[in-house]
């Protein structure tokens, strides 16, 4: 490929240097965000040779493929710094509002999620201490640690304005200095005893554990910081902004934000208990029964900005952690009914593995591994949870730590005030246990297993080079990832898995001939010169190398089986990414490619055999 020739054909039906706002690459394509999209000029993009095919969405994507980085160096030569290295940024795309208020107030919630789970289950195990006798509650020493775990949910109003100011990428320290004012020992006093702000009398609020009023001061101060930075001179920047920013953020806050983010969490905790006093046990119930989808599906997520303002509001939580719990216990009852009549020794072996990791409230592998599988699995886990959900939700039952409920961290339901409340959990745990396991050994029966074209690609194993699957998971058929360029096998044949752990193996022997630089896809080359690229996640770029790990370097050889990469699966999907995993034949045409189409597979399940063509 001549690679000036393309970058200089790519530039001129894109509209030119002056039409680029950003460039950028990931593993198979460029990227651009232009100025007006009307003037690239896509049917001769399309008959340009070396391009693969183009994308028009909210950037122009051009698709080149394995030579990518190739085109975009020479391409760069031409435009200057046009878009830099900055290949993990995408163009700021419209969303509908409602998605841009969740796609906010997740990214501000979720972070912290592990202070508040370990806080709390410092408090819960300080209480189991001290009703076995072991620690005595009166002690300073308890107290101590006790005030210890009590802190992330003291200082949430802190912990807020960090995790807002990064979601909306203002400076995090001005900002946790704007809601640490609302926090100040002296500024609490003034407050109860009766204070005046230009002759506006302040309302007397205790701001520890709120966090709406922390919300809407750094949404305020984003605004003031914003601002200032664009008026104010720059030998003076430095101490200038955040100075006006504070000035105009924290009287304001004292003022109107901080009453106002009070009420609504007020009216918003009222709301919540109306709604458990008139119909909270169905609630608890429905969700339960659902959590397969929603969980599946990364929208559980949507639940936890929810958790932690009624946890800091209130102190504990009676929806989301019960029905979790119902949810989690039921997936394990299900697995392991399902590992004890199974005849199948993989699924056996899976469902083990995922019915102990769903005990301990992880309910992933279970989902992808075996519940998802099989209808009446997921049936078998609905049944389960529905009933368990139903019992904690009669009864009440209440959590006071937000952590995946399981047989670890049962010590959650742990109460002073109510006794009886981690009995309960007990009682739900088991019932939703025995229901889901009892329900999945009388109606999950093994699929049907033999499969004439599962037989027809026995048949060819042996006959060319066999690759195993890249990652262990879901597999699923190319035409189903929501990416037209992997779909439509624009980029060749090849294998797609929606992982249940973030490890990629080789599928064959041979030599790493590409690790791209933000380490989500990398390249391979066989023995009998078939070019395999591996794609983890779609659209994984934007990370920019983030929660990726390589485990080997360009030039190695490697034996199937092989560990290549690892990633955190969790952090992808929690940042809203889609998993899948492609491992794409980039020179199908010399091939003759022959897939096998499971569901669940791991590493070491033979999917693809490919032959070369007359040879």
């Amino acid at each position: 490929m001549d690679y000036k020739q393309v970058a200089r054909d790519v530039l001129q039906h894109i509209g030119g240097k002056e039409n680029i706002a950003h460039l950028g690459h990931c593993s198979t394509r460029l990227r651009f965000s232009l100025a007006d999209n009307k003037k690239v000029d896509i049917k001769a993009l399309e008959s340009t040779p070396g391009i693969i095919a183009v994308r028009m969405t909210a950037q122009c994507q051009v698709v080149i493929g394995n030579d990518v980085i190739e085109v975009y160096n020479e391409l760069q030569k031409l435009v200057g710094d046009v878009g830099g290295e900055e290949a993990a940024e995408q163009p700021k795309e419209k969303k509908k509002i409602g998605a841009a208020i969740l796609d906010f107030i997740v990214g501000v919630f979720q972070p912290l999620v592990p202070a508040i789970a370990g806080g709390g289950i410092l408090k819960s195990l300080l209480l189991l201490l001290a009703l076995f006798g072991v620690m005595d509650s009166d002690s300073q020493t308890y107290q101590i640690l006790n005030m210890v775990g009590d802190a992330p949910l003291y200082f949430l109003p802190l912990l807020v304005a960090v995790t807002a100011a990064n979601k909306l990428k203002v400076n995090a320290l001005v900002a946790l200095s704007a809601v640490g004012a609302l926090l100040l020992p002296n500024m609490a006093t003034m407050l109860a005893e009766g204070a005046q702000l230009f002759t506006f009398d302040l309302k007397n609020i205790a701001y520890a554990y709120q966090v709406f009023p922390a919300i809407l001061t750094v949404l305020l101060y984003a605004q003031m910081e914003k601002l200032f930075t664009r008026i104010s001179p720059k030998p003076i920047r430095i101490f200038f902004v955040p100075m006006m920013s504070l000035l105009i953020t924290v009287p304001i806050a004292l003022l109107l934000l901080g009453p106002a983010g009070y009420t609504f969490g007020q009216g918003f905790a009222g709301v919540i208990l109306w709604v458990f006093e008139y119909a909270g046990w169905l609630a608890v119930a429905l969700l339960a029964c659902v959590l397969p989808f929603m969980v599946a599906t990364g929208m559980h997520k949507a639940m936890i900005p929810y958790a932690v303002t009624t946890m800091g509001s209130l102190g504990r939580e009676a929806l989301y952690m019960p029905a979790s719990l119902a949810h989690n216990i039921a997936e394990s009852g299900a697995c392991f009914a399902i590992a004890l009549r199974t005849k199948d020794k993989r699924l056996r072996t899976t469902a083990v593995s995922a019915g102990i990791s769903a005990f301990f409230g992880i309910t992933e592998p279970a989902l992808y591994g075996v519940t998802l599988q099989n209808k009446k699995v997921l049936a078998s886990v609905m049944i389960g949870a529905f009933v368990g959900g139903t019992f904690v939700g009669i009864i009440g039952l209440q959590a006071y730590v937000l952590v995946g409920p399981g047989l670890a961290s049962m010590s959650m339901f742990l109460s002073e005030d109510l006794p009886r409340n981690i009995v309960y959990a007990a009682i739900g745990f088991v019932l939703s246990f025995v229901v889901a396991f009892v329900a999945a050994f009388i109606l999950g029966k093994d699929k049907e297993q033999v499969q004439p074209e599962e037989e027809k690609f026995a048949e060819k194993i042996g006959k060319g080079e066999t690759f195993t699957s890249p990652v262990a998971g879901k597999m699923i058929p190319l035409s189903k990832v929501d990416d037209e360029v992997f779909s439509s096998k624009a980029m060749g044949d090849g294998i797609a898995v929606i992982p249940s752990k973030g490890e990629l193996y080789a599928p064959v022997d041979g030599e790493i001939s590409m690790i791209f630089e933000t380490n989500h896809a990398l390249g391979m080359k066989t023995a009998t010169g078939a070019e395999i690229l591996f794609h983890v996640g779609l659209n994984t770029v934007q990370l920019g190398g983030e929660h990726f790990t390589p485990r080997v370097q360009v030039g190695d050889q490697v034996k199937a089986g092989d560990v290549l990469l690892t990633f955190d699966l969790e952090k992808i999907k929690a940042a809203g990414f889609d998993p899948v995993t492609l491992a794409i034949i980039t020179n199908t045409d010399k091939y003759d490619v022959q897939i096998n189409k499971q569901e669940n597979v791991t590493h070491q399940d033979k999917l693809m055999v490919i032959t070369q063509l007359g040879g």
